[in-house]
């Protein structure tokens, strides 16, 4: 089971669609991390939920959890890869969140001989 932390941060400019008083609404996210990034999760272990800023990014969730950016291989929102372009391409930080977004970040998957596939 996981537990709910609200984080305060600035955001820096809220996102122009979300109107004047964005600084009032928060959003719920759960953030997974996987592979070599769960040496960054916090006391609720690889999968957390945390409760952000409204306009808040993939770029300002990165910064919260203090993953370096360098390290992270693949984003996914939702089930859907939201990785920018080619393996070894920069992450798409600028990515907005929504409400109930589930996101998960993975360093590289290892690769297991035995089974001839990635290890996920």
């Amino acid at each position: 089971m996981t537990t709910t932390h609200q984080v305060s941060f600035e955001v820096g400019t809220a996102a122009p669609h979300i109107g004047d008083n964005a600084d009032q609404i928060a959003i719920q996210i759960e953030v997974r991390l996987f592979n070599s990034l769960q040496k960054y999760a916090g006391p609720d272990g690889w999968r957390s939920q945390l409760e952000l800023p409204a306009g808040a990014t993939v770029g300002d969730l990165v910064k919260l959890l203090e993953v370096p950016s360098h390290e992270i291989f693949v984003v996914f929102c939702n089930g859907r890869d939201v990785t920018r372009g080619l393996v070894g391409a920069p992450v798409n930080l600028e990515r907005a969140l929504d409400d109930g977004d589930v996101i998960a970040l993975s360093g590289p998957v290892p690769y297991s001989y035995g089974l001839g596939a990635p290890v996920v």
